[in-house]
């Protein structure tokens, strides 16, 4: 078990650094590895995670480049903000009620305001809860899907 679990934590970091133990934690939990917070610190260890300004990353590899800085500091995109501060999206008539974290509403709302999807005509956001108006029910739908979509991913 403990060596699927280093695997897993060794291909969620491949692609990109993870802000904190609590967003490894849930990426983990995604694929089906449930992790307290005291094996996964002990986990890290025993990898030697490289923490940079950017988050956790694998050392050596193309992560810690980019845990290191060496990525353009722009915003990040819906889909990070998502995987770090997302939990789920339903449909509500034309609206899509998207929870995050607590305090997550914010940055994620943001995210979503920038990719100006055409199909969202402005967003609410709250602590913990995005309110996402959409120009119809029909287009509600599609934007809950592809929200849910990202959040699996």
């Amino acid at each position: 078990m403990k060596s699927l679990r280093l695997n897993a934590i060794r291909e969620v970091l491949v692609g990109a650094p993870v802000a904190n133990q609590d967003e490894l934690r849930r990426k983990l939990r995604r694929r089906g590895i449930h992790v307290t917070q005291a094996t996964l610190s002990r986990d890290m260890h025993e990898l030697q995670l490289v923490k940079g300004p950017r988050g956790y990353a694998l050392p050596g590899g193309e992560g810690a480049a980019i845990a290191a800085g060496d990525e353009d500091d722009g915003p990040p995109s819906l889909g990070e903000m998502l995987d770090s501060l997302g939990l789920r999206a339903s449909q509500a008539m034309n609206q899509v009620v998207l929870r995050t974290v607590k305090g997550g509403a914010q940055p994620v709302a943001a995210a979503l305001d920038g990719e100006e999807w055409p199909e969202v005509a402005g967003t609410i956001a709250g602590d913990d809860t995005v309110l996402v108006i959409c120009t119809d029910t029909k287009q509600a739908g599609r934007v809950a899907a592809r929200l849910r979509t990202i959040l699996e991913a």
